[in-house]
C-alpha cells in the first residue's frame, strides 16, 4: 500500500469517529430545544443548592466562601444567626449559577470558643444550614504563623520517621525470620493507613460541593494513582527491592502524612483540635512506626546518611505542606483528592511489600504465611490501631 493511500485511509478513519459525534451533539440539543417529554407532565423539579465551603473569623465578623450546585441558580436573600437577622454583603453581587462561588461577610460579633448557627435563606424561602461548632479566630496568612505551622508539620511529620529510622542499625541484626517478621509488622501498619486514609477522604469528600461526587474522586484518585505507580515501580520488568521499595514507601507514607496535614492544619484553624502539646506527642508515638518500615527493606545493604534523609524528608515534609493548605487555603474537594491519590500510594507500597515478603520467604525455603508473619502483621495493626487514640482531632 502506497504512502497517499495510507494517509487517505487514516483521513477517513477519522471522518467516521468524528460522525457519530457530530450527531450525538446535535441530538442532545435537538433533545434539549423541542422537550419531548413535555407531553407526558415529566419535567425535573427546579433545586437551589448551595455549600459552605470554608469560613473565616475576624474581628471583622464571619466570612465564608459558597458555592452554588443545583440546577437553578442560588440569590441569597437573607442570613440568620443564631435566630437573628444580619446584614451582610456578598461578593461577586447577585445570584449565583450551578458552581459559581461567592465571599460573604457578615459584620456579626461572634463569640470566642461558643457555637453559631447559621442559616441562609434563598430569595424563594430555601435555608442553607451550617454551624460553627468553635469560634476560635482564623488564622492570618504571616510569616511567623507560617513558620509555627510548619514546626508542628515537622513535629508530627519528619520527627517520628526519623525517630523510626534511628532503629536501623539494629534492624540490620536481625536474621531473615526477623527480617520477615518486620515486613510482616510493615504490612500491618500499611493495612490501617490504608483504611485510614481513605476514611479521613470519605469524611472531607462529605463537606464537599455534590456536583465534585466527592466520594467517587477519592476511590477513583486512589485507583488511578495505584495503577501510575504499580507501572512506574514495574517498569523494568520486575517488582522494586531495596531502596527503590524503601522509597515507595516514604512517598506512600508522605502522602498519607500530607493528609494528616490538612486534617490538623483545618482544625487548628477552626478550633477544633486537641490541646497542642497532647496533639503533637500523640503523632509521634503513632507514626513513629512509619520509619521502622521504610528502613526494612534497606536492612541488606549498605545505606548512606544522605539517603536518609532524603527519605525522612519525602516520608515527613508533606506533613508541613499539609498544615500549611490545611490552615490557610483548606478546600474539602482537594483534600479528598489528596487523600485518594494517597490511599493508592499505599496500596501500592502494600503489594510491592507484601511481594518482597513473599520472595524473601521463597528465598529460606519457607512459607510466607507463618504464624510468626501474622503475628507480625497483627501487631503492625494493634500498634496503628492503638496510638490513634492520642491523635484525635
Amino acid at each position: 500500500m502506497s504512502s497517499g493511500s495510507l494517509r487517505k485511509g487514516r483521513g477517513n478513519a477519522w471522518l467516521w469517529a468524528g460522525v457519530p459525534l457530530v450527531l450525538l451533539a446535535l441530538l442532545i440539543g435537538l433533545f434539549l430545544v423541542t422537550d419531548p417529554l413535555k407531553p407526558l407532565g415529566v419535567s425535573a423539579p427546579p433545586i437551589e443548592k448551595l455549600t459552605v465551603e470554608r469560613v473565616t473569623l475576624d474581628d471583622e465578623g464571619i466570612h465564608l466562601q459558597v458555592r452554588a450546585d443545583g440546577s437553578e441558580p442560588v440569590s441569597i436573600a437573607q442570613i440568620q444567626i443564631d435566630g437573628a437577622y444580619w446584614m451582610f454583603s456578598q461578593t461577586p453581587p447577585g445570584e449565583l449559577g450551578r458552581l459559581q462561588t461567592a465571599r460573604i461577610d457578615i459584620p456579626y460579633a461572634w463569640v470566642q470558643d461558643e457555637t453559631h448557627h447559621l442559616t441562609l435563606l434563598s430569595k424563594t424561602g430555601v435555608p442553607f444550614e451550617h454551624e460553627i461548632a468553635v469560634a476560635v479566630p482564623t488564622p492570618k496568612f504571616s510569616l511567623s504563623r507560617l513558620l509555627a505551622f510548619a514546626l508542628l508539620g515537622i513535629y508530627v511529620g519528619v520527627v517520628p520517621v526519623t525517630l523510626g529510622l534511628l532503629f536501623y542499625p539494629y534492624l540490620k541484626t536481625l536474621g531473615q525470620r526477623g527480617l520477615q517478621f518486620l515486613l510482616a509488622l510493615t504490612l500491618g501498619l500499611l493495612a490501617f493507613l490504608l483504611i485510614d486514609t481513605l476514611q479521613e477522604g470519605l469524611e472531607l469528600a462529605a463537606g464537599a460541593t455534590a456536583a465534585f461526587q466527592g466520594g467517587s474522586l477519592v476511590w477513583l484518585a486512589a485507583g488511578l494513582s495505584f495503577l501510575i505507580l504499580i507501572v512506574v515501580g514495574r517498569r523494568e520488568g520486575h517488582a522494586p527491592e531495596d531502596l527503590a521499595l524503601a522509597t515507595y514507601l516514604a512517598l506512600g507514607i508522605g502522602l498519607h502524612n500530607l493528609g494528616e496535614g490538612l486534617a490538623i492544619g483545618a482544625a487548628f484553624g477552626i478550633g477544633e483540635a486537641a490541646l497542642g502539646s497532647f496533639l503533637v506527642i500523640g503523632f509521634t508515638l503513632h507514626n513513629i512506626t512509619e520509619g521502622i518500615g521504610i528502613a526494612a527493606p534497606l536492612t541488606k545493604r549498605k545505606t548512606s546518611l544522605l539517603t536518609f534523609i532524603g527519605l525522612a524528608s519525602l516520608a515527613g515534609l508533606p506533613a508541613v505542606i499539609g498544615t500549611w493548605t490545611g490552615a490557610f487555603a483548606f478546600s474539602p474537594q482537594w483534600a479528598a483528592l489528596f487523600l485518594g491519590v494517597g490511599a493508592g500510594a499505599i496500596l501500592q507500597v502494600i503489594v510491592e511489600v507484601g511481594a518482597y515478603l513473599a520472595r524473601t520467604s521463597r528465598q529460606s525455603q519457607g512459607n510466607w504465611l507463618t504464624l510468626s508473619n501474622l503475628v507480625g502483621f497483627s501487631m503492625g495493626l494493634a500498634i496503628m490501631y492503638f496510638t490513634a487514640f492520642f491523635v484525635n482531632i
